[in-house]
């Protein structure tokens, strides 16, 4: 893969965006940058259905402000896209005409289609999500796709977004419930008009600025102790306070409300009121934020097409493989220990908890936990427990929910059931007993897998468990080297799984 740097500018009927991205050759990439400019071309569309000279002025001097930053950062490749605002204008072929000349910018009109397909694209490429409805409201369009086994089948774009909504049924900054009424009735029309976006009964995910602010003030409501946004996870019950929150407060007082943009306060009631129709349509339970949209499936397509994919075959793996990298972790070292604890696991699985259902999941939990075990020496060695778990529990992993993520962080920085408590107790709501006895079995397991492979040189072969008495266990380690750190450091932290088995452990090394 040739590396390079690649820009996405995204010109929206709400805003103005660019993404600069680094790919290299070993098909890793990283965000560099991301700007946006709030302007409102919805806005700007005349009777006749030509966008402005003072819209087409705004986005000229906006993309000016962006090539500046893309001439300095000597980025190799720009793709510009244009959405509905563009779309729809009847002088569509003197803007871009416009654009090339000021700015030297090429930009691709997109079709529904594309915009929908781009949406669903970063969605199945950034979540463990199989079966969904996407919604992503922009300032002029609203696109819907329904995607099952992570393959898109149906797409529309309706014709209306959040600023022609507000501008539709809520001129006055304070909507009366009447104003709410007709607006919820015009989107139930709409979304009904189409049987199966009526029948889907899928989980909801929503895509763009609306969804974002939506999940971030619910976060900030209920005070959410997990940071990250994607993948966040909202039941209707929590859109419909959340939506209250909104209509109860005047523009004054909703400019304050904590996780809100203010360039959102006028328009977040309709455009959340979508949401929310949605929901009620489709009768849907839950809604789920994916903070991936557009430009990442346009970026998505750019990886994927020099990979010759479709989309990742496992989004999770693929957030590991990128991480790994990121934290400069050690890929053997990784697959010797998660070797080691998928046999001691198996092993003493029986004396802990005899039934099978939860196996495969904690093998997962297990096997993702090694991918990030003690992460946090790539900060300092010391330390390393607690910076291994602050790392994890703050940054987004695509293709894991936030349970799963926080899992991982117990049970890869497990350093002693204390410390597991003590890392636990922020998140206290999120976790029951079972999960935390089964969190801190998970982490002892590869505590003394870390052990066993203290030197990196991957001395252990094969480990043998066997229980000799009902207060004694005997483990046999076949070594194909010396082995007295390995030795030395397990005997040392045997201690948190004898605990858990309720017994006394001799550990017998063998050449």
């Amino acid at each position: 893969m040739k590396e390079k740097k690649v820009a996405i500018i995204d010109m929206g009927s709400n805003s103005i965006r660019l993404v600069i991205n680094k790919i290299d050759k070993d098909g890793r990439y990283t965000q560099l940058h991301n700007f946006k400019v709030v302007a409102r071309l919805s806005s700007h569309m005349t009777q006749k259905g030509h966008i402005s000279k003072e819209g087409i002025s705004i986005i000229i001097s906006s993309l000016l402000q962006f090539k500046n930053i893309i001439t300095y950062h000597k980025v190799d490749q720009v793709n510009g896209v244009a959405t509905a605002a563009v779309r729809r204008a009847e002088n569509q072929e003197e803007i871009l005409t416009t654009i090339k000349k000021e700015t030297g910018f090429s930009f691709r009109v997109l079709s529904e289609y594309e915009e929908a397909y781009y949406g669903y694209l970063a969605v199945v490429n950034s979540t463990n999500i199989e079966d969904g409805i996407t919604i992503d409201i922009g300032g002029g369009s609203t696109e819907i796709t329904i995607f099952k086994n992570r393959k898109m089948i149906h797409y529309t774009s309706f014709p209306f977004g959040a600023i022609t909504l507000k501008q539709q049924f809520m001129n006055d900054s304070e909507p009366l419930q009447e104003n709410l009424d007709a607006l919820t009735s015009f989107l139930t029309e709409q979304y009904e008009s189409l049987n199966w976006i009526v029948q889907s009964q899928l989980p909801v995910i929503g895509i763009g600025g609306t969804a974002r602010n939506l999940s971030l003030v619910h976060q900030r409501q209920v005070d959410y102790p997990l940071a990250g946004l994607h993948q966040y996870e909202l039941t209707k019950e929590d859109v419909e306070s959340t939506q209250t929150l909104f209509t109860s407060v005047n523009i004054e007082e909703r400019q304050n409300i904590d996780g809100l943009s203010k360039d959102r306060t006028d328009i977040i009631i309709p455009a959340v009121q979508a949401i929310l129709t949605l929901l009620d349509v489709t009768d849907s339970k839950t809604f789920t934020m994916s903070n991936k949209g557009l430009r990442d499936g346009l970026f998505y397509e750019e990886i994927l097409t020099q990979l010759g994919l479709e989309h990742f075959p496992n989004v999770a793996e693929e957030s590991f493989y990128q991480i790994t990298h990121m934290y400069e972790i050690n890929l053997d070292h990784v697959k010797q220990v998660w070797k080691l604890a998928k046999s001691l696991y198996r092993q003493l699985i029986p004396y802990v908890n005899e039934t099978s259902s939860e196996q495969e999941n904690d093998l997962s939990l297990l096997k993702y936990s090694a991918r990030m075990l003690y992460m946090g020496e790539f900060i300092s060695n010391e330390a390393s427990s607690q910076h291994t778990f602050y790392l994890i529990t703050n940054m987004s992993i695509d293709g894991l929910t936030h349970q799963e993520r926080l899992a991982i962080a117990l049970i890869s920085s497990f350093k002693s059931k204390s410390y597991l408590q003590k890392f636990a107790d922020p998140f206290e709501s999120f976790l029951t007993k079972q999960q935390l006895k089964q969190y801190e079995f998970l982490g002892a397991i590869l505590k003394l897998a870390y052990a066993l492979n203290r030197t990196r040189r991957n001395v252990v072969t094969n480990i043998s468990v066997m229980k000799e008495t009902e207060d004694h266990f005997m483990m046999y380690f076949h070594c194909n080297d010396e082995y007295p750190f390995e030795e030395q450091l397990a005997n040392k932290y045997k201690k948190h799984i004898e605990r858990l088995v309720n017994a006394k452990i001799s550990l017998h090394f063998l050449s």
